[in-house]
């Protein structure tokens, strides 16, 4: 039962607007919007550089703290004590890279199945990998709002700029195969995320990992926007935007 039934609006607002980012944002950033090809790209560049910042700047030195706590809670010594939450965080980003690769050789070896708009089995398994990443990134928005707003803004700002980089990325890849439908499903996944952490109690240590997985999830999402290849990223909205939003959060 959703705790008494009490829903904190402040939390499903934010949900809410991460949703849109996946619904609306292929029309935010689409051909007609965005009426030259590097208008795009910065774009994509800039929400990178935030979503990278986030990560360095406020959710790392926090995974540091969190890791602490999960130390002292188990009380008898554990096995790589020091680098647990880190070789998860790292487990998270070698699966996407994983994923990633997939696409790219699928892609290379079916281009047929990209200029059709076939959803074959490895779009079906990258759209079920974004779905549960993007439910947990609804599960830390309750996580987020119980430590007040300013902590719940800039989550909800570099998470709703990073959704937009996952569904520029997604429609390149996939083409016509990442519809309408495709987005709906990954705004409902970030709904059911948020609801199941309405239901369940949230312990700081599965915060601690779930909050390592979003590290490497985070990390791979948005340098593979960047790194040169076709994608053509550009690195001074990239750089500024990363800039600026470190400073924002430093001082937040």
């Amino acid at each position: 039962m959703i705790r008494a039934m009490n829903v904190p609006f402040d939390s499903l607002a934010v949900v809410l607007v991460f949703a849109a980012a996946y619904v609306s944002g292929g029309r935010l950033i689409a051909p007609e919007r965005t009426e030259k090809l590097w208008a795009r790209r910065r774009t994509i560049s800039a929400a990178a550089g935030i979503s990278v910042a986030y990560v360095f700047v406020d959710v790392l030195p926090e995974l540091e703290l969190q890791h602490k706590v999960v130390v002292e809670k188990a009380g008898a010594p554990m096995l790589f004590a020091e680098q647990r939450l880190y070789v998860l965080a790292m487990l998270s980003f070698v699966v996407f890279y994983g994923l990633e690769h997939m696409v790219l050789v699928s892609r290379e070896r079916r281009p047929e199945a990209l200029a059709a708009g076939t959803a074959d089995a490895v779009f079906r398994l990258q759209l079920a990998g974004y779905a549960a990443y993007s439910a947990l990134i609804g599960y830390l928005v309750v996580e987020r709002a119980g430590r007040g707003a300013v902590p719940l803004v800039l989550y909800m700002v570099a998470m709703a700029v990073h959704f937009l980089i996952v569904d520029h990325s997604l429609t390149e890849e996939h083409g016509r195969a990442y519809g309408r439908g495709a987005r709906w499903t990954l705004a409902a996944s970030i709904v059911a995320g948020w609801l199941i952490a309405l239901a369940t109690t949230l312990s700081e240590t599965v915060v601690a990992r779930l909050f390592a997985v979003l590290v490497g999830g985070v990390v791979i999402t948005s340098l593979r926007s960047e790194l040169p290849d076709d994608r053509k990223g550009r690195f001074w909205p990239f750089c500024l935007s990363a800039v600026i939003f470190a400073t924002v959060l430093m001082f937040a």
